[in-house]
């Protein structure tokens, strides 16, 4: 059969995608495909809450795409032993996919790509994980912007020109190949039949965009989408997002734009995985105590805001931004303990990890990265927690033993000390 392959990674929906629109207008049947790449599943565990999304979310579209007629190829392995298998199997025209723009994924898709060439196949890229390729915002000049708000301008010139633009992939669904239902791989049905968790919703309501600069800072309220998940897999549009944050709330809209700012970032410094954009960063001799550590992670260091944002992020996978912020700083200032220790503690446990996002909040709260909080600035837990939850209800919901009248945890700091510390600590790395 002469098909054309649409292979879905971070753009698991059905409708506005660009990768599944442009192999349904391809004028051969298209067989869709999962393929869960065992270089990824292997660093997670059975009952890691984001491969059971991953696995709820196929199996949702799986049967969407059956409801028109087709079925959702899922296969397990390397993508080249897999579209090997493929390209035997099927006469295949052309290989779809959204173009993902981390190192790793950068490198699969040039081995896929160099196999479809083998063959005389055609491998097609198409923007989908993102609203502006991270090539496509640059300086006059042609260089990568260091700094975001120059970025963000540039960003916010060209989206008016795409912001209308979409790809109605759910309107040519009976383009699909017609065939009965593929089964699922055995070890992805028994992860399903084990776990029934439930996540975010990916509906969001228009007044939660509407007020987000009033209630984005406030962790006790419900003032944030939480849609973090969903952009990260793909299960929503972030171009439909985005037109309704340009209509609703440019604030909310600028965090979008800082999204695409890090993946920017990466996309053209992937050194910045393992390195600090600001060289001197590495020259540092971090503190690095085990014991600072462990408290941290546990949610134990007397300060009771950092300590009930590490135990919301341990115990459900999410952490609100502000508290993102504050833990960051706090680990990496207070205690002087290596970003990237903290960074891999959060991509272990976050829900809505991406290592962009992920790699750059932390560079930027060390002072470590571009555009960075200046590494004199230190923030204060007690005068986070005055500001932003003053009647201490985000606290008590996830310290619930915490009464500050019977006494709380020491600090295993104090604070004036750790920021004149941290102050002379970071002053050298400025000048690398």
């Amino acid at each position: 059969m002469e098909v054309s392959v649409c292979w879905l990674r971070r753009d698991l929906r059905l409708d506005d995608n660009s990768a599944l629109y442009h192999a349904l207008k391809s004028g051969y049947p298209v067989l869709p495909v999962f393929i869960i790449d065992q270089e990824i599943v292997s660093e997670l565990k059975q009952n890691d809450k984001r491969l059971i999304f991953i696995y709820q979310t196929i199996a949702k579209l799986k049967y969407q795409f059956e409801n028109s007629g087709s079925s959702l190829l899922v296969l397990s392995g390397s993508p080249e032993q897999i579209f090997s298998l493929l390209f035997r199997e099927y006469s295949v025209k052309g290989v779809y996919a959204g173009v993902d723009y981390e190192p790793y994924s950068i490198a699969r898709d040039r081995k896929v790509a160099d196999l479809c060439n083998q063959y005389g196949i055609r491998f097609c890229g198409y923007p989908d994980h993102l609203v502006l390729a991270p090539d496509g915002v640059l300086k006059p000049d042609g260089t990568p912007y260091h700094v975001f708000t120059p970025y963000s301008k540039k960003w916010l010139q060209q989206f008016e020109y795409v912001l209308d633009q979409s790809y109605p992939s759910e309107k040519f669904l009976n383009r699909l190949i017609t065939c009965d239902p593929f089964e699922m791989p055995s070890n992805v049905l028994q992860i399903l039949k084990q776990n029934t968790l439930s996540y975010p919703s990916q509906n969001i309501d228009d007044q939660i965009i509407e007020n987000y600069h009033l209630t984005r800072d406030w962790p006790s309220l419900p003032g944030t989408s939480r849609l973090g998940i969903h952009l990260r897999f793909g299960t929503i549009s972030v171009r439909k997002l985005a037109r309704r944050a340009y209509h609703l709330n440019r604030v909310y809209l600028n965090e979008l734009i800082w999204r695409e700012f890090y993946q920017m970032i990466l996309y053209h410094y992937p050194q910045a995985v393992t390195r600090s954009f600001k060289p001197g960063f590495d020259g540092l001799k971090w503190l690095n105590r085990q014991g600072d550590i462990q408290a941290w992670y546990e949610g134990r260091t007397g300060y009771p805001l950092v300590d009930a944002g590490m135990k919301e992020l341990t115990e459900t996978g999410f952490m609100h931004n502000r508290l993102r912020m504050v833990t960051a700083s706090f680990l990496t200032k207070h205690l002087l303990v290596d970003w990237r220790i903290g960074e891999a503690f959060f991509a272990q446990h976050l829900l809505d990890y991406e290592l962009a996002s992920n790699n750059g909040g932390w560079q930027w709260a060390s002072g470590a990265g571009c555009d960075a909080v200046p590494y004199f600035r230190v923030f204060s837990p007690q005068r986070q927690q005055e500001r932003f939850d003053p009647e201490e209800t985000y606290i008590r919901r996830w310290l619930p033993g915490y009464s500050p009248e019977k006494g709380y945890l020491k600090p295993i700091i104090d604070h004036d000390f750790a920021r004149d510390r941290a102050i002379a600590f970071l002053r050298s790395a400025q000048k690398g």
